[in-house]
């Protein structure tokens, strides 16, 4: 199969059939062998009825339910573990991602050597205030922190080579960061291509302002793990170190002092460097073993399943 396109939604209902439609004209112009897998993320509407309806008509039409809303990422998750393409695309259920698109996008992982294809929505029609502006900050700081220099990190619209998305782990709110994720994991291949954006046609988003404030929180995440995800005793081990060495330091200064310089001055628990000195080897002391329990951690670690699968459609 040459093309799995992912597809999570959550009340989508007015949208779904006319985006399935313009898919398989895209994929039966250009005669792909191709499947579509649509992930309903607890949807409260009719989208699933929608979805079985579609999976009747086409063969090529996948689904997958979730009991509850688990989140983009967890749809996401579940769907590259089902995809069976050579090249996975992703994309919104929304009609403001354009099918059009998939072909060369096709054509850079296959024919250009790409392993991951982020789209890049140059020109957008969301509201400036609550999206745009909000959006160029938050794409400047993930540059600037990942080392990946893409322009728009939250396009739906992104492919990716198989062995990408069957490497990589998405979870809790990194859908954001797939493009890190693989760069973190070795496929340093990665590039962008502008997408013409369109404008939300049926129901308004579901996203709201919160969604900059989780993306930041997982910016931070997503670096620290980079960074120290495999070996924590590299940072808090070396914190813990330095802030007991500090407290040590005070103690030595304090009980020379006591000892051969002023014995008959203050007792030494009443100055404030005996207590610079407690709070400080303290927390050396549990920066230490915090390190320490998070390389058994790693070391320990196993597979986190975080969504429950209610009902499957040709999978």
């Amino acid at each position: 199969m040459q093309i799995s396109i992912v597809i999570p939604l959550l009340n989508e209902q007015d949208s779904l059939k006319e985006l399935h439609d313009w898919i398989v004209d895209v994929m039966q112009s250009n005669r792909f062998s191709y499947e579509v897998i649509f992930i309903d993320d607890g949807s409260t509407d009719n989208s699933w009825e929608i979805i079985q309806n579609l999976s009747k008509q086409n063969a090529q039409v996948k689904g997958l339910r979730f009991l509850k809303n688990y989140g983009k990422s967890q749809a996401l998750h579940a769907g590259f573990n089902t995809a069976q393409g050579e090249v996975v695309i992703t994309m919104d259920a929304d009609l403001q991602d354009n099918p059009e698109e998939i072909p060369e996008l096709y054509n850079m992982i296959k024919k250009d050597g790409y392993q991951v294809v982020s789209g890049w929505k140059k020109k957008r029609y969301d509201s400036v205030i609550t999206k745009n502006i909000p959006s160029k900050l938050f794409n400047w700081a993930a540059r600037r922190t990942s080392g990946v220099k893409l322009h728009d990190f939250n396009c739906g619209l992104k492919a990716f080579k198989s062995d990408v998305i069957k490497t990589i782990e998405v979870h809790g709110e990194m859908h954001r960061y797939i493009p890190v994720l693989a760069k973190n994991a070795g496929f340093s291949n990665i590039t962008e291509k502008v997408v013409q954006h369109q404008a939300r046609k049926y129901g308004s988003t579901k996203f709201g302002a919160e969604r900059f404030i989780n993306g930041f929180l997982d910016l931070i995440t997503i670096w620290f793990v980079s960074k120290f995800g495999r070996q924590p005793m590299h940072l808090f081990g070396a914190l813990g170190v330095l802030m007991f060495l500090v407290g040590f330091g005070f103690s030595i200064y304090l009980g020379v002092d006591k000892l051969f310089i002023n014995p008959a001055g203050r007792l030494i628990t009443d100055r404030p460097q005996f207590y610079i000195a407690l709070v400080a080897m303290i927390i050396g002391t549990q920066l230490f073993l915090a390190g320490f329990l998070g390389e058994i951690m790693v070391r320990s670690r196993k597979n986190d399943t975080r969504y429950t699968i209610s009902n499957k459609i040709n999978v």
